[in-house]
């Protein structure tokens, strides 16, 4: 009683007062109902995981249609939901600048990959080729927010001190920096790069951990990085940036043989399978048609049986590649039940554009990227199938699997087409309060949304100005009203979304789309399609309705003004007119040789690899 009164402004003879006036009940209520007030904990803020799936395809994960086995994925679908409407870029670099921004490529500095910009964007503001320093990043405001913010994986937005995670926002790291490389090493495909560079904490790495393969490695890391920090009070975000499934398909051998045989029936049965079962799930809507399969692709069902065999166990190599990956988030989700922190934790699942439908060797002789690809040919190896997967070995699947991965949509990475840019969506967590394992098909859903989306999770907001310093004003739109069930769709049929990367382009407001493609994979004109009745793309009525065409071109127009889009003079695709069989008139066109000075890390920001 003596400790209570000195509470009371340091007067015992006031409290005294105050007791007979009330009464000792009306004393201890008094008492009670303020300290219990002050006891409770203010709502925990959850912690954050997004996890990004590098190439993997649309109908990749067994919830979105897939025959491939992926149980810890599926998981987080059936407690969150899915989103069939969720559009990225048609390639890497791009999709992370935008989900790490929150803003335009052309103003964040990926208006082009670093390693494809043209001679005319070269220098200019926008095409910086990395994630560039008028933007703010998704972890510096959370960091600022009193979130840990934690990085493993696969980089690809800058690599000079001033550009890598650390110098961007996050407080703990294990990144390949580059776009692409081994998982057994730091060999690279590259003759530009030929060592994969590394860091760790901000600290350019002289050689990669004991045991190192990529996929075990990012996770090892992160869950370290996440228990050194237990208890503190703060939540974590994590952006877990897989390298997996992209080329080269390394796997250990224990995955690679988990689905023999089952692809030797082509890419054209799996797709209509897949199809099959993304109907009966409700990820496609009855009477769905597949795309039109790429016309340079053969008819699987006339291959010999060998070539079925052998292209079928490429297929097989990849799908071991997801399950493993698979494999591998369900250790970080068992991790954070053990630790006590799976409810609490909201998980953001995406592939980072469409499937890859490149073939290291059959795109040699005339293909863009030749010195690369050449260099590649060079010092990997395409051996007997049955090393497919082990050190020093390329594989890639190729056109035909990629657009099963794709499945049911047109086309694939790098194309704007619908295979290039949709992809599928999971979050799950305690930001859903939609019904477990629903499917929404309505929302129009973007990666730059991520920004505001988490940032309202967060109890912050997008600034203006950061360090003093405007930045660009953000793109996306919340997501936090569709979660809870308030709403279908962030965006109305006025709101207007659009995409440039390698001079392919593409406009979509409500239904409609209009896109532009480079020959051979586009007609070199404007196309137009009504997504709602032709979601595979099949019909292009830009003949019939010149007047939406002249309208979305306007809207088209309007984007790349605001945006400073620069149309590229040299693109990554024009060689292929001669490499493909032809469906257009063929224009002349060259590789571009972007032969950019290799960055050397300084001496001072060396070190060995933490166990």
């Amino acid at each position: 009683m003596q400790r209570l009164t000195h509470q009371l402004d340091g007067r015992p003879d006031r409290f005294g007062r105050f007791c007979k006036g009330m009464g000792i009940v009306g004393v201890v209520a008094a008492l009670a109902a303020p300290a219990l007030a002050a006891a409770a904990d203010p709502p925990k803020r959850p912690n954050i995981v997004v996890i990004l799936g590098d190439d993997m395809g649309f109908s990749d994960m067994g919830s979105f249609g897939s025959e491939i086995k992926t149980p810890n994925l599926d998981s987080l679908a059936r407690e969150g939901v899915r989103f069939t409407n969720f559009y990225t870029h048609a390639s890497c670099s791009p999709t992370r600048s935008m989900f790490l921004s929150g803003v335009d490529t052309h103003l964040n500095g990926l208006g082009n990959m670093s390693e494809w910009t043209a001679p005319n964007q070269m220098g200019r503001d926008g095409y910086e080729g990395n994630l560039n320093d008028r933007v703010v990043t998704l972890p510096q405001l959370l960091k600022d927010a009193g979130y840990h913010t934690y990085m493993v994986g696969k980089w690809h937005l800058g690599k000079e001190p001033t550009q890598i995670p650390a110098a961007r926002g996050f407080e703990r790291d294990f990144t390949l920096l580059d776009g692409m490389g081994s998982y057994w090493d730091d060999t690279n495909f590259s003759a530009l790069t030929p060592k994969s560079l590394y860091t760790e904490d901000g600290k350019y790495l002289r050689s990669l951990p004991k045991n190192f393969y990529a996929t075990t490695t990012y996770t090892d890391k992160l869950i370290g990085y996440i228990d050194a920090n237990r208890g503190d009070g703060k939540p974590f975000f994590a952006y877990v940036s897989h390298q997996a499934p992209h080329e080269p398909y390394h796997l250990p051998k224990e995955w690679r043989n988990r689905h023999v045989g089952e692809y030797d029936k082509g890419w054209d049965a799996l797709r209509q399978e897949r199809l099959k079962r993304q109907i009966e799930l409700g990820i496609m809507p009855p009477g769905m048609q597949l795309a039109e399969r790429m016309w340079f692709v053969p008819d699987s069902t006339l291959l010999a049986p060998m070539a079925r065999t052998f292209f079928g166990r490429k297929m097989e190599i990849y799908a071991g590649l997801v399950e493993n990956l698979d494999f591998h988030i369900g250790k970080l989700i068992d991790h954070l039940k053990k630790i006590g922190e799976y409810e609490n934790t909201i998980f953001i699942v995406f592939g980072d554009n469409g499937a890859e439908g490149n073939d290291l060797y059959g795109l040699i002789a005339g293909s863009p990227g030749s010195r690369d690809f050449l260099f590649a040919a060079i010092h990997w190896s395409q051996t007997h199938p049955n090393a497919w997967g082990d050190p020093g070995s390329w594989l890639a699947y190729g056109p035909g699997w990629a657009q099963v991965s794709m499945t049911p949509f047109s086309q694939y990475k790098a194309l704007m087409a619908e295979g290039g840019i949709r992809n599928a969506l999971i979050v799950s967590g305690p930001i859903v309060q939609r019904p477990k394992g629903s499917i929404n098909q309505q929302g129009l859903m973007h990666v730059a949304d991520i920004m505001p989306t988490l940032l309202e999770v967060a109890g912050t907001s997008y600034p203006k100005t950061y360090n003093g310093k405007d930045v660009p004003p953000a793109l996306g739109k919340s997501w936090v009203p569709v979660l809870a069930g308030r709403a279908e769709s962030p965006r109305t049929d006025q709101d207007v979304l659009a995409w440039e990367v390698f001079g392919n382009r593409a406009v979509r407001q409500g239904n409609w789309k209009l896109r532009w493609q480079i020959r051979p994979f586009g007609t070199g004109e404007w196309e137009l399609f009504d997504l709602a009745a032709d979601p595979g793309e099949l019909k292009d009525l830009a003949a019939e309705r010149p007047d939406k065409v002249k309208e979305m071109v306007a809207l088209w127009d309007d984007y790349a003004r605001q945006n400073n889009v620069i149309l590229p003079n040299r693109t990554v695709f024009e060689s292929l007119e001669k490499a493909l069989p032809q469906r257009v008139p063929v224009q002349a066109g060259y590789p571009p040789a972007n032969l950019k000075r290799q960055f050397v890390p300084p001496p001072d920001m060396l070190a060995d690899p933490k166990p």
